[in-house]
């Protein structure tokens, strides 16, 4: 059928109109004997009597008409309505000539109802052949040709769920199935629902002989190793991979296109995240009036989410952003109804020490989770003083306001950029840490503690959705160095380590999540590159689809990251989490130090709160320069307008 569509469309447009006009003239034909026929109610023999020039004269009567007419000027299969009112109008003028020559006139051996009957029936055939071929060349034939057209596609994995895949593609108007992937030896060049089950080794020769675009990665239920794997032995063969969610996010029962997504920086990573335990998480939260800041943040939000699942008596979500506020709260209402859990908005700044108080002193939490931060290290670099406030006087009015309301538990979020900081913000996290640690022993009745880990996929900021965005845009994709390498971790897991880590401060103590092995960010955007089918333009690869651009570091930013200071790590009751013992200052120094800073920002005076942070914290090592944008954008505009007409100097 498909290729007798695709003979008959692509035949020359006169050989065309000659094939329609034989088929009318066939009508032409038919319709006379039927006519015969139904007059004597018998069947009648064509060729006898007179018979043969009624034929002949509806012939020479009809085509000539619906040449006149246009019937063989119109497209059928983009035909409707006008074009079956053409054949009506047509049909009416020969069926009135035609009633007038044997109706009207007669002929002696011809029944005159012929000259009615034959009419109707002509109308009938001609009309019916154009709205069937309408609908078959019209309808089936752009159903086909849109199907040839569709992106060839390879299932990855011939079980149950890309069983399923395949069976919801089958009439897809976005892609095309055309074979099945799997690694199991006695499935290979089997035959699964009319699609044959190749090798994975096959890709590089099915991407050339079937035209494979992309691949269908359906094995929700492997490991995060397996996963890097299979990916990792499809890069190069420049198909688009797609995979469906793991099968905790498949609860539905149900395969669709919908489900198919771009595979997630954690499958590259090849890093299984480890079950949380149950006791760690509830321990502090079950029950309870818990609190987190920044709670409409990346981390915050998440924190939030898994909060929930340890069911607490009380959520309260403080957050300065009031969009932020708004949306993590309609986010979380749906679960925390379900769970039977008072969800509190709550607008306020961790800067705005009396806000804080009348909060705390009326809820009471017994656990308090800091996440509100300025983590954007150039945006800190470019803004030292609100960067500062909120990162360290933040920190320092939410402990002292939560040892005031009798907190049990503050757990402050931290980053791996603390450690050996070269930047404004890293500096500021490890001055927060700091703050907690030495207000330890003055309030022992609060249990304060710190978790420190790396980069989460996923937040604001991180580079692989820009990454994402620079492909979709064609490029280039771009990087700060060549050697640049970062910690990763997903959210959901982070968010479970802080809670886990929380569980288990004695107080003072500095916390390390195991983030794995270090990833280059230039390794990281050739795959992301090479897995959405495209390739990396370079000296070696002159033709490329996207170029790798090095923008130079960034102001603040290091080559690499790390997580300890010392290296006297203890291993804790979770595998993934670290304790470390950090030096620090004891109260007394540290305010001293605080309040020089402090009179150094009141001041603006830049230079010295490079030198009390050098002071504070030990390892800073700033950059050259001061870039925050007051300081420099004072200089530059006054170089600028030096050198500007004295007409438009305001």
């Amino acid at each position: 059928m498909k290729r007798s569509l695709l003979t008959l469309l692509h035949l020359p447009r006169t050989t065309k109109r000659l094939l329609v006009l034989a088929v009318d003239a066939s009508f032409c034909v038919l319709t006379v004997w039927m006519a015969l026929c139904l007059r004597y109610e018998a069947w009648v023999p064509l060729s006898q009597g007179s018979y043969p020039w009624v034929v002949l004269a509806s012939i020479v009567l009809a085509l000539p008409l619906f040449v006149v007419f246009g019937l063989y000027r119109a497209i059928f299969r983009y035909s409707g309505w006008p074009a079956l009112m053409t054949v009506t109008r047509a049909v009416g003028t020969y069926g009135l000539l035609f009633a007038a020559i044997f109706t009207a006139h007669g002929f002696v051996g011809i029944p005159r109802t012929v000259g009615l009957i034959q009419p109707i029936l002509l109308l009938l055939s001609v009309g019916a052949s154009r709205a069937l071929a309408g609908y078959w060349l019209g309808g089936a034939y752009q159903a086909v040709l849109r199907r040839n057209t569709l992106p060839a596609a390879l299932v990855y994995g011939a079980g149950e769920t890309g069983r399923q895949l395949a069976s919801a593609l089958a009439h897809s108007s976005e892609l095309r199935v055309m074979a099945f992937l799997d690694d199991a030896p006695a499935l290979h060049h089997q035959v699964l629902n009319g699609l044959t089950i190749y090798p994975s080794s096959d890709v590089p020769e099915l991407v050339v002989t079937l035209g494979i675009q992309r691949v269908l990665l359906a094995m929700p239920s492997i490991s995060r190793k397996r996963r890097q794997e299979i990916l990792d032995r499809l890069m190069g063969t420049h198909v688009i991979v797609q995979t469906l969610p793991r099968v905790s996010d498949l609860a539905h029962g149900r395969i669709s296109i919908a489900d198919l997504r771009e595979p997630e920086i954690e499958d590259l990573l090849g890093r299984d995240p480890v079950p949380p335990v149950a006791e760690l998480l509830n321990r502090h939260n079950a029950g309870k009036v818990v609190l987190v800041t920044g709670a409409g943040g990346s981390i915050g939000s998440e924190l939030c989410h898994q909060l929930l699942e340890a069911r607490p008596g009380y959520l309260l979500l403080v957050e300065q952003s009031e969009f932020a506020l708004y949306e993590i709260h309609q986010r979380l209402l749906p679960l925390s109804q379900q769970y039977g859990i008072a969800l509190i908005p709550l607008l306020g700044s961790v800067t705005d020490e009396a806000r804080l108080e009348r909060i705390l002193t009326h809820w009471h939490p017994h656990t308090v989770y800091h996440a509100a931060a300025y983590k954007h290290v150039p945006l800190v670099e470019h803004n030292v003083e609100p960067g500062l406030y909120n990162n360290v006087w933040g920190t320092w009015i939410c402990a002292r306001v939560a040892a005031r309301a009798g907190v049990k538990n503050f757990v402050l979020i931290s980053t791996d950029k603390a450690v050996r900081p070269t930047n404004v913000m890293g500096a500021s996290k490890r001055l927060a840490e700091m703050v907690l640690q030495a207000l330890t022993p003055i309030h022992p009745q609060t249990c304060f503690c710190m978790v420190r880990f790396g980069n989460v996929l996923g937040s604001s900021g991180s580079v692989v959705p820009l990454f994402r965005s620079q492909i979709r845009a064609g490029g280039p994709v771009t990087i700060t160095h060549d050697e640049v390498t970062r910690y990763f971790m997903t959210i959901p897991e982070a968010a479970q380590l802080v809670i886990q880590a929380g569980a288990m401060a004695v107080g003072g103590d500095v916390f390390v999540l195991d983030m794995g092995e270090p990833v280059r960010i230039v390794d990281l955007a050739r795959r992301m590159i090479e897995l959405s089918g495209l390739t990396v333009r370079d000296e070696k690869n002159p033709e490329g689809d996207i170029a790798l651009e090095v923008t130079g570091l960034r102001p603040g930013e290091k080559l690499y990251e790390e997580l300890l200071i010392g290296n006297n790590p203890e291993p804790t009751l979770h595998p993934r989490i670290q304790k470390a013992h950090e030096h620090c200052l004891p109260w007394e120094e540290l305010l001293a130090g605080l309040q020089r800073l402090e009179a150094a920002l009141d001041t603006a005076d830049l230079a010295a709160v490079r030198c009390c942070l050098q002071e504070l914290v030990a390892g800073y090592q700033p950059g050259e320069g001061l870039v925050d944008w007051l300081e420099r954008g004072w200089k530059e505009r006054d170089d600028v307008r030096g050198r500007l007409p004295k007409c438009i100097i305001l």
